[in-house]
């Protein structure tokens, strides 16, 4: 597949006029991470949450603005999440406020990064000296300390028990869950003609009486997964902007588009994607 595209961005895919107003006026900033902003919600125990077009790649040594990201990431998560919820996977997602905008539930958030791999690329490849590409025997998890100071190290359980990041029974439930998301999405990707290569989650907590339970949170969108076309292995996800690729929006927008999404994106597209 090439992908052949002129992509622009109306003024619709910039933050608004109603929504600048609302961002200095209404609402108070929680936090502000690489790609997204968290801000006050309108209830208790909810947030906005923001998409940015900022990109970064090894550990915000390299950046960038690519315009449309934002929209394009806030569009494929809130499909993916509402898929998922629709499969009884919870996750922090209560709705689509517009382009760049999520209402979402609030969470304490487990300090780790949670990915699963199925085909060796990335850190994988060059740690084990797999060739990229190569089908993995079985799914595998790894758990990353979420810190950037450290450079995001690889932690095991026993870590995360010692330093109390979470409890064996939170590890237990993000693993069973990372698992079911592994399955859908591998399946909906598939559907797509699209390989499913790794994807990183992130957890949190929600409170109920005296309980805890542990709920996916975060995003889950090219920007964290890694998804190349079935047919030719053509990157459609982070990889092309880490890489130098190029044509970082055309690759997230083909994921839209396949998801049949596209029609619901403010882009206007002149050519087509082939």
């Amino acid at each position: 597949m090439q992908l052949r595209a002129f992509f622009v961005f109306p003024l619709a895919a910039k933050p608004s006029l109603w929504e600048k107003a609302h961002m200095t006026t209404r609402r108070k900033k929680i936090y502000e991470g690489k790609a997204k902003i968290l801000y006050e919600g309108p209830e208790p125990g909810t947030l906005i949450q923001y998409f940015k077009d900022d990109a970064t790649a090894f550990n915000a040594q390299k950046k960038a603005i690519l315009e449309g990201k934002g929209v394009i990431n806030n569009r494929i998560s809130e499909y993916v999440m509402t898929k998922l919820n629709s499969i009884g996977v919870q996750n922090h997602l209560i709705r689509r406020l517009n382009l760049r905008e999520q209402l979402i539930r609030e969470v304490e958030i487990i300090p780790l990064e949670v990915v699963c791999r199925n085909v060796a690329a990335g850190s994988l490849s060059q740690r084990f000296g797999l060739p990229e590409g190569q089908a993995l025997p079985r799914s595998i998890i790894e758990f990353y300390l979420k810190d950037d100071k450290l450079s995001d190290p690889m932690v095991a359980e026993e870590h995360i028990t010692a330093f109390n990041w979470a409890s064996t029974q939170e590890i237990d439930d993000m693993m069973a869950l990372t698992l079911r998301v592994n399955d859908f999405l591998t399946g909906l990707f598939a559907g797509v003609g699209i390989t499913l290569v790794d994807f990183k989650v992130e957890f949190g907590r929600i409170y109920e009486n005296d309980f805890s339970r542990v709920i996916l949170a975060d995003e889950i969108s090219p920007d964290s997964c890694r998804l190349w076309d079935s047919q030719t292995n053509e990157k459609l996800d982070k990889d092309r902007f880490r890489r130098d690729m190029g044509d970082v929006i055309e690759g997230y927008t083909e994921v839209a588009r396949r998801l049949g999404i596209m029609k619901e994106m403010p882009t206007v597209i002149q050519g087509g994607l082939h």
